[in-house]
């Protein structure tokens, strides 16, 4: 159903409940507007997390509008959605706000429910960025092992720029672990990856970390 008939949809039920005398219309208005609602407030958070990442200004707005997302994909009953807005959630914390620790719990929650309906698409988000709380945290091993189940799902599930943005991070994990001929062949299979599908911004990112690793 398209946004239009989605509002349509609501003021049928309005009517129903205005006119007609129908107190279930209500309920079911609810549910209609909520469905338009989450997939809105998530959108429209992932943009202001777009531009953060581009011009490191702060909208707390951006929080706002996933832990909505994530109070509607709940009453709505759709796991995948609310896992989907619960990892935002931990990224605005871990991102934005450069605090793991509270992030952590939401990724949590968010790989356990997005598993729970097999969407490995936001477990592969969900299990990355645990990953990088246990890189902060030093937890190296731990964190490669997720970082690397990461770049797994997303392979099954052909997520191309994914996983090439997951070789980046194990690319930069081996350095840091003392690994520098590793990180180069992340790199190298990352940059395949990257060019196979026209993610050029991951391929910038490539060629960052080889500065990177080679200063």
């Amino acid at each position: 159903m398209h946004g239009q008939d989605w509002v349509e949809r609501a003021g049928e039920l309005f009517e129903a409940a205005m006119f007609g005398g129908d107190a279930s219309a209500l309920e079911r208005c609810d549910d209609v507007l909520d469905a338009v609602e989450a997939p809105l407030a998530m959108a429209r958070g992932k943009l202001l997390h777009v531009r953060f990442l581009d011009d490191r200004e702060e909208n707390s707005q951006e929080l706002v509008l996933f832990e909505r997302a994530a109070e509607l994909y709940a009453r709505l009953g759709d796991a995948s959605g609310e896992a989907d807005a619960l990892f935002w959630v931990g990224c605005w914390h871990q991102v934005v706000k450069g605090d793991g620790a509270t992030g952590r719990p939401y990724f949590e929650r968010s790989y356990a429910l997005a598993k729970s309906v097999d969407d490995r698409k936001t477990m592969s988000y969900a299990i990355r960025h645990l990953g990088f709380a246990d890189k902060d945290a030093g937890n190296l091993d731990q964190a490669r092992e997720r970082l690397t189940e990461s770049v797994t799902l997303r392979r099954e599930i052909g997520f191309r720029p994914g996983e090439a943005a997951g070789l980046v991070a194990l690319a930069y994990l081996a350095a840091e672990t003392g690994d520098p001929s590793a990180a180069v062949r992340h790199l190298d299979e990352a940059q395949s990856v990257a060019e196979s599908c026209g993610a050029k911004a991951v391929s910038g990112w490539i060629e960052q970390a080889r500065t990177h690793i080679r200063s």
